[in-house]
């Protein structure tokens, strides 16, 4: 997903980061910078709060994180807004998210707990305990688009691994991230949980910083660089990366249900989700019919300021992203693209950082909109002849986060087993059963969040062995 880098729309100076409201261009609010050269002392002083944080017991970490769920959760609707003003999401989504990552620590915890209990393995010789012990520093780096979920998810597991953490947050969001943070740290020690506010200048300070694992969301191309830096430490990292998520809709799908779905998760969040349906493939005898109900099902959207009642889709998160989008769009339709809703390019691409909602049909793989991530309210709709067909497009990319197939049950499971990417849903999308990992394939990940694997990649697994000739 793209991670913009300096925007017009932040003030940032050597000393302070100005916030802004995607939908009216207005100031959120202002936080200090981190500057660059206090990042080596504050590693070190989370590698002195580590040495007891991680000596205690799963049980007494969890109990201080579950401590702070009451004050948390007391904070949410405040917290909430504040994320919809800084980010555009809607209201009732802003709230939402705070409030699941409020509520939602004690399941978290109790998850990654039973993740991380040791695990006894046996021969006829030997007896081994395989123990999963905490890296040490770890580094998160985190972005905008869900700007409390995605710390939610990197940061909750590292603690509760016995690390501290050092969070940058992107510096689209900064002050939401500082609320939950300050909500945090209320109840946890000196220096476990510390927040590092800046840009790329900060993040790529971190990266290269005495740290042991880097946790990162973002653009394939920071992930990249990350990979990199770290290699010279052969530091750990966990990278979710990009995406471009193809969705095959079989000849003998239900047209209105995979419309409907079509339509909400091209478009939700504004289309600026790492597992939005990017690239349709529809079988050609029911192509017409299910660009049509997806059109309907879009054009019933409300698109709007996010703190306004009843609006479903806010505004993109400044202009660059928004430029981006457009530039794809106006591109995709010079080279033959039709415009079955939305914008064509600059001249009716809307005002501030608003996009209509946008659905193209007769695109092809020549085309950058169909290649390349849009992050961006646009769904690319493509008839194909056959299964065969549907597949190989899908497959035919550098990505592979998320994918999704409908059709009849049996049928569409099949075709979803020929699939590339790391999570595939049948006649839904892409979120497992409890327990499942979040996982991308190809360049779209490195790791991956979630589960008892997922838990367990915050941990060094370390192995105890003795005799068993004296049992």
């Amino acid at each position: 997903m793209p991670t913009s880098p300096s925007d017009p729309s932040l003030a940032l100076t050597p000393q302070t980061l100005v916030s802004i409201d995607p939908a009216t261009g207005e100031p959120v609010g202002e936080i200090l910078v981190t500057p660059e050269d206090h990042i080596p002392q504050m590693v070190r002083d989370a590698r002195i709060a580590q040495r007891s944080w991680g000596a205690m017991t799963m049980e007494q970490r969890g109990d201080i994180l579950k401590s702070a769920v009451p004050h948390l959760v007391e904070q949410a609707q405040r917290i909430g807004e504040l994320l919809t003003r800084e980010m555009g999401k809607p209201r009732a989504m802003g709230i939402g998210e705070a409030t699941y990552c409020a509520k939602g620590i004690p399941e978290e915890v109790d998850s990654i707990a039973e993740a991380l209990e040791p695990e006894i393995l046996e021969d006829d010789a030997l007896r081994t305990t395989m123990r999963f012990d905490p890296y040490g520093v770890v580094a998160a780096i985190t972005p905008w688009n869900f700007p409390l979920l995605m710390v939610f998810q990197s940061v909750i597991p590292a603690l509760m691994a016995g690390n501290t953490v050092l969070l940058k947050p992107s510096e689209e969001t900064p002050l939401v991230a500082r609320e939950w943070v300050a909500g945090l740290n209320e109840f946890l020690p000196p220096n476990v949980l510390q927040l590092v506010i800046g840009d790329e200048r900060q993040g790529k300070a971190l990266v290269e910083a005495p740290i042991d694992l880097v946790v990162f969301t973002g653009s394939r191309e920071a992930g990249k660089h990350i990979l990199r830096e770290a290699s010279g430490g052969l530091k750990r990292v966990i990278l979710e990366l990009g995406g471009k998520d193809p969705m095959i809709v079989l000849g003998d799908a239900d047209v209105d249900a995979a419309a409907a779905f079509a339509a909400r998760n091209s478009f939700r969040n504004t289309g600026q989700v790492c597992v939005s349906t990017e690239r349709i493939y529809v079988d050609e005898s029911i192509a017409d019919a299910f660009t049509e109900k997806l059109a309907e099902k879009a054009a019933a959207m409300k698109v709007g300021p996010g703190m306004e009642s009843g609006v479903e889709i806010g505004p993109m998160i400044n202009r660059r992203q928004k430029d981006h989008v457009v530039d794809q769009v106006e591109a995709s339709v010079r080279e033959g693209a039709r415009v079955i809703m939305g914008c064509h390019g600059p001249d009716d691409a809307g005002d501030g950082n608003f996009l209509p909602l946008t659905v193209l049909a007769d695109v092809d793989h020549d085309m950058e909109i169909m290649r390349e991530e849009t992050f961006g309210p646009v769904a690319c709709v493509m008839s194909v002849r056959s299964d065969d067909e549907a597949v190989r497009l899908a497959n035919d990319t550098r990505f592979g986060l998320a994918a999704c197939v409908w059709g009849e049950s049996s049928h569409a499971e099949e075709i979803a087993g020929r699939l590339t990417a790391g999570m595939i849903g049948v006649n839904q999308g892409c979120g497992g059963a409890e327990g499942s990992p979040w996982v991308g394939a190809r360049e779209s990940g490195f790791g991956w969040h979630g589960g008892r694997y997922g838990h367990r990649q915050f941990c060094q697994v370390r192995t105890i062995s003795r005799s068993r000739k004296n049992d």
